[in-house]
Parts: C-alpha cells; structure tokens; sequence
C-alpha cells in the first residue's frame, strides 16, 4: 500500500503517541492530530487526509459527533474508529454516522494494517 496522509484524533497524548509510531512505522505520514471532535472537524478541513483515526470519548465533542459533522461536509472521508471494550453501542452509532470501521485499544499494529488495507480496498478499491 501507498504512504497514506493520516489524521489521528485522540484526547490521550500516550495514545497519540502511539499510533503516530506505528502508523509511521506502516510508512504513513501523520499530517495532523487532534485532541478534541472540534478540533478534528477543523483539522479534516485544513488537511484533507487520506484517512482518519478517531477516538470515540473525548472533550466538547465525541468522535460520533466529529465524524457526522467531516461526513457531511466529505462524503468520501475514511474514519475508522479507535475505541475501548464495552463501546459496542457508539461504535455501531459511528458507523451510522459514517466511519468505515473501528479497531480496539490498545492498538495492534498489525492489526491496524490489516484494517486500513481492507477499508481502502473495499472504498477506494
């Protein structure tokens, strides 16, 4: 796969932390991160990423939210959510929303490059 722009969006800097070293590690070039839905929305707009790695529980607005609002103003936007065990419910509420899928923390590189390839096959194909 192709070096890939990425957004990361998560209220945790250890978490941030994280997913920048392996994304970058997959070869991909992390272009903005930020630590709140407002902040995403706005960054998407600035960036226009390839893709977006979004946290569902953050400050001022959730990542369902951030995801609605760059979905309706990007439809072809490629968020997959990064979310915790026992958030079935707003996972399932991202993906109404828009997202492409979602991968649990803590993040499995592996498994996380298993994921972004199967979203770009299946929506960039």
């Amino acid at each position: 796969m192709n070096s890939l722009n990425i957004m990361v969006v998560d209220d945790s800097g250890i978490t941030s932390k994280k997913l920048i070293a392996i994304l970058e590690a997959l070869g991909h070039k992390v272009v903005c991160t930020a630590k709140t839905g407002t902040e995403a929305v706005s960054c998407y707009r600035q960036h226009n990423p390839d893709l977006v790695t979004m946290d569902i529980t953050m400050p001022d607005m959730d990542g369902v939210e951030a995801t609605k609002l760059i979905m309706d103003e990007f439809k072809d936007a490629l968020i997959i959510m990064v979310t915790s065990h026992g958030q079935e419910e707003m996972v399932m509420n991202a993906v109404k929303a828009g997202a492409k899928g979602y991968v649990l923390k803590p993040v499995n590189p592996e498994k996380l490059k298993e994921h972004i390839a199967m979203v770009f096959k299946r929506y960039k194909g």
